[in-house]
């Protein structure tokens, strides 16, 4: 059930009894939809500029279509991670338009189109970095981002990178991935002077203890302007990305 403040909201607007200013301010917090299990949140677009992403994760196939049969109600782009083919299959009989991202392991349900704008870079130190690249890449996209991605350029063959220095030069924001060691974020930052978003993923040999050794080179860059997200968090870094891609506008 919707939350009842909103329907005394709209009441007092129309009596009079609140101005539309002030009405907006309310609505930041208005309204959620309780679900027993989740408060679907639906103003989450006004406060934040994107609606509520559902992490799949830890959900059964059941509460993920009711959420997104939840959000569906206030007609917004849905994006859905870490989700499976059980899940996918469980969205699309509530979302028909349901797209499945399966390298990315997302679901993307487009109810609006969103104007692409400025230039989110997306690169990676090799080709068992691109799930989480591909994490990245589609929530950029989904955030209104155009986006470029090239894969395979990490520091054990530098010349690759510096083939594509163009590229680095015109990013707005650059998404930097890599395992193992997690040198590339470094190598990007001292050629760049947009942001580097920085992800370390859990690739690696015994030594690098699933990314905790990438993600402490990557914390502890001397390179300026790097931003370090968690490992093989390529949702969140895409997500920082969009935001600060969208700022240049």
């Amino acid at each position: 059930m919707i939350n009842s403040k909103l329907k005394d909201l709209i009441e007092k607007v129309k009596n009079g009894e609140v101005c539309v200013d002030e009405a907006m301010r309310k609505l930041r917090n208005l309204p959620f939809e309780d679900l027993g299990f989740a408060k679907v949140d639906h103003h989450r677009p006004l406060r934040t500029g994107f609606p509520e992403v559902i992490l799949c994760s830890g959900k059964t196939p059941e509460e993920i279509s009711k959420v997104v049969e939840s959000l569906k109600k206030s007609k917004v782009n849905i994006l859905a991670t870490r989700a499976d083919e059980q899940a996918f299959k469980a969205i699309k009989k509530v979302a028909p338009n349901a797209k499945y991202h399966p390298k990315a392991k997302m679901v993307v349900v487009k109810e609006n189109e969103v104007p692409r704008v400025g230039q989110v870079l997306i690169i990676t130190a090799g080709t068992s970095d691109i799930r989480v690249a591909e994490e990245a890449a589609v929530t950029a996209e989904s955030m209104g981002s155009k986006v470029e991605c090239v894969y395979d350029v990490g520091v054990a063959g530098i010349h690759r990178l510096l083939a594509y220095k163009e590229k680095l030069l015109a990013a707005r924001v650059i998404v930097a991935v890599a395992g193992m060691e997690g040198a590339l974020p470094s190598v990007v930052g001292g050629l760049v002077s947009c942001p580097v978003i920085a992800v370390p993923t859990s690739i690696g040999y015994g030594a690098s203890f699933g990314g905790l050794a990438a993600l402490l080179t990557m914390m502890n860059s001397c390179a300026p302007g790097i931003t370090v997200v968690n490992i093989d968090n390529g949702f969140g870094a895409g997500y920082a990305a969009a935001l600060i891609n969208q700022l240049g506008e």
